[in-house]
C-alpha cells in the first residue's frame, strides 16, 4: 500500500481563517498596512465593485513599495501593487494536494472558494501548524492498520490565463492555467 493511502484526508476547510479581510482594489496601500497590522494578518484579498476576490497583497509587496521609495504608499492603489491573477481552491480540497499547489505556483497563501464566494484563505502556515497532529494521526493509524484509499480530489479556481472567464476548474496547460473551453478548443481532453 502506498504512502498517500495511509494519510488522512484533512481539507482545507477544516484550517482555513475565516472571514477573510478584504480590501477595495481603489483603496491606497497606507491603508491596506493598516489593515494588515491591526488585523495581525499577513495579506489581504482585493476584490473589485461587485465584491469578486481579484487579486491578493502580502506583507512583502507592502515592505516592496515602502522600501522602494518611489511610490507614494498613500497615492498607491491596491490593485496597482496586488499580485494577480488570483488563484483559488474548493474548501474540500485536502491539505496535502493545497501545499503542492502552493509550491507548484510560488505562494503561500491561496484563497478558498465555494459557489463563487470567498469562505477562507489557507496559507503555508496553517498547514505547517497542523502537521504534527497529522504525525500522530498516522502512528496511531500504523498500530491500527491501513485505511481506505481516499478518492484524489484536484481542482483550481481562478481566471482563465488564455480567455478570462473565471473557472471552477482550471487545468496546467504550457505553463498556464486554462479552463476546460479552452482546453476542448485547444483539441485536450478535460479530466
Amino acid at each position: 500500500m502506498s504512502r498517500r493511502a495511509d494519510l488522512p484526508k484533512v481539507s482545507v476547510r477544516e484550517i482555513m481563517s475565516s472571514p477573510v479581510i478584504t480590501v477595495k482594489k481603489g483603496e491606497n496601500a497606507a491603508k491596506v498596512a493598516k489593515l494588515m497590522i491591526d488585523n495581525k494578518i499577513g495579506s489581504v484579498i482585493v476584490v473589485d465593485e461587485e465584491k469578486n476576490p481579484i487579486g491578493i497583497i502580502t506583507e512583502r509587496d507592502i515592505v516592496r513599495i515602502m522600501a522602494s521609495g518611489t511610490l507614494d504608499p498613500e497615492r498607491t492603489k491596491a490593485e496597482d501593487i496586488m499580485s494577480q491573477p488570483l488563484r483559488a481552491i474548493s474548501p474540500e480540497l485536502g491539505i496535502e494536494e493545497a501545499a503542492k499547489l502552493m509550491r507548484q505556483l510560488g505562494v503561500k497563501r491561496l484563497p478558498i472558494m465555494e459557489k463563487g464566494a470567498l469562505v477562507g484563505i489557507v496559507s503555508s502556515g496553517d498547514i505547517i501548524r497542523v502537521t504534527p497532529s497529522i504525525i500522530e494521526i498516522l502512528l496511531e493509524r500504523s498500530r491500527i492498520g491501513p485505511a481506505a484509499p481516499e478518492p484524489k480530489v484536484s481542482s483550481l479556481m481562478g481566471y482563465c490565463d488564455l480567455c478570462g472567464a473565471w473557472s471552477d476548474g482550471l487545468r496546467p496547460k504550457d505553463g498556464q492555467y486554462v479552463c476546460e473551453d479552452c482546453l476542448s478548443d485547444l483539441g485536450e481532453e478535460s479530466t
